[in-house]
């Protein structure tokens, strides 16, 4: 498939990831199921109305991809927050995670049982093993397809997964992940992961791709971001963009939210692309998965 067009000029995005649309831009999974490019994190953020009021904000602001878990303790603000938003609950794509001490066939179903009922939904968007650690991720990748067969599910993935850990899965079924949510950022370029991905099919997420703010004062990204009248964040989440990756930025500030969402109006050229793929570091904010067997 050839690179997208880019309405603003050169240079082009990755290939299949058209950005044309602005914040209602889509990428289409490897099911056919289609996910916004852009979305709200929520890890951290307090359970209540912390975490009520920044997906309030979110949907207000245009986003329509919100990202929980089971560890992070607010699915059920993520949900009454989508109800009391007045955006109908199929225009928003939810995602939840499988927690480690959930691992296995049974154990994953009832998860996902919890998961939902904590949410208030008759099904997800998108459920994923959340490491690749704790248990039996082989039954665990059997009950989400399970899940997803019976439309519970509209896609399932992984997070945390490196080439090893998505090649094995692969051996072994014949479904293959839909997304891979790993560390992305300017200073964790994970290019080898990136283009193993895109090969197979399988769509990047990008958590922590502000390095939780403790890498934007890069001397590099304030004079990339002069140049376009925008913030180093902005810079560092359209480079994720054009990168093919979907950025899930948390804040539980609606200003910020919105700022995070102010990324469809400037183009990064080659030079400046490249220019920040050069501020890899391997700085990472979690833990790393390359360690896990």
């Amino acid at each position: 498939m050839a690179a997208a067009e880019n309405p603003l000029g050169a240079p082009t995005v990755s290939p299949g990831f058209d950005l044309s649309r602005g914040f209602d831009s889509r990428v289409r999974l490897n099911n056919g199921v289609s996910m916004p490019v852009l979305g709200l994190g929520v890890f951290q953020s307090a359970p209540g109305e912390p975490t009520r009021r920044a997906v309030r904000a979110a949907l207000s602001a245009g986003y329509r991809l919100i990202d929980t878990a089971r560890l992070y303790e607010n699915e059920a603000d993520v949900g009454q927050a989508i109800r009391e938003s007045g955006v109908p609950r199929k225009e928003v794509f939810v995602t939840t995670k499988l927690w480690n001490t959930d691992h296995g066939f049974d154990r994953a179903l009832a998860a996902f049982d919890r998961s939902l009922s904590a949410l208030g939904s008759d099904y997800v968007d998108l459920y994923l093993i959340h490491w690749p650690s704790g248990g039996d991720r082989a039954e665990s990748w059997r009950a989400l397809r399970r899940i997803l067969s019976e439309g519970r599910c509209r896609a399932i993935g992984v997070s945390n997964y490196t080439i090893a850990h998505l090649r094995e899965l692969m051996q072994h079924s014949d479904v293959p992940p839909a997304v891979n949510q790993v560390e992305f950022s300017p200073f964790l370029y994970q290019r080898e992961l990136l283009e193993f991905a895109r090969g197979q099919g399988i769509q990047l997420e990008a958590y922590a791709p502000l390095t939780r703010a403790r890498r934007i004062s890069e001397p590099a990204l304030s004079h990339i971001s002069k140049a376009h009248g925008k913030t180093a964040t902005q810079v560092m989440l359209r480079w994720s963009l054009q990168h093919g990756v979907i950025p899930i930025p948390k804040s539980v500030h609606p200003e910020r939210i919105r700022e995070n969402a102010e990324l469809f109006d400037f183009v990064l050229t080659d030079e400046e692309m490249g220019a920040i793929d050069r501020l890899h570091d391997g700085f990472r904010t979690s833990w790393d998965p390359t360690g896990i067997p």
